[in-house]
């Protein structure tokens, strides 16, 4: 059975959907939570679920090579097959990503190639959909490269944008969406049925 590593930033309500997907059918095992900081949601979270937490804080780590070099060598200590960044907001360095090449995946809160890149997280992504004046958005998961929400994309799902829509109405609609298509890909690549060639995913 694969081994997932999750990074998370926040409240941790994807991580969550991971937990509850893999409690009802076990597809992986959730190895560990890497936190970017103490006190969030997704610690808590993991620890009522007996999930062994690891927190790499900016304070605690001024070089940033530093703190993904010890990083690489807590995930290859406990075996680690595949990364799921699940709201992780910490920049991740161009060695870190070829080291694990294939092997990470991000959730975001927009149809790629819309609404993303550097400076489009949280709040800001339907914000942005909002003043734009866009119909639709959604949520993609996507493999990491070294360009901000720049990977294949392995699937995405959409949501109707409403006219009186605010920025924290339309999150929720679209989290919705993220808490079912998440473990979704998650469990397809986990079990060996997503194939990538290039930019092209097919999931099988």
């Amino acid at each position: 059975m694969k081994k997932i590593a999750v990074f998370a930033s926040g409240g941790g309500t994807d991580f969550q959907s991971l937990i509850d997907a893999n409690e009802s059918e076990k597809f992986c095992e959730i190895a560990l939570l890497i936190a970017s900081k103490d006190g969030i949601g997704a610690i808590d979270r993991a620890k009522k679920h007996d999930i062994p937490t690891r927190v790499f804080a900016k304070k605690d780590y001024p070089d940033l090579d530093k703190l993904y070099e010890e990083l690489t060598y807590i995930l290859n200590m406990h075996g680690v097959d595949y990364i799921v960044l699940a709201g992780w907001l910490k920049i991740i360095p161009e060695s870190f990503i070829k080291n694990f090449s294939d092997r990470i995946i991000n959730i975001h809160p927009s149809l790629i190639p819309a609404f993303c890149g550097a400076g489009y997280y949280g709040l800001k992504v339907h914000q942005a959909v909002i003043d734009y004046g866009a119909k639709v958005s959604g949520c993609t998961v996507h493999f990491v490269n070294e360009i901000p929400d720049g990977g294949a994309i392995i699937a995405q799902r959409a949501v109707e944008v409403k006219d009186d829509d605010t920025a924290e109405a339309l999150q929720q609609r679209v989290l919705k969406e993220e808490h079912s298509l998440l473990p979704y890909c998650v469990k397809k690549l986990c079990l060996g049925l997503i194939e990538k060639t290039d930019r092209k995913v097919k999931i099988n």
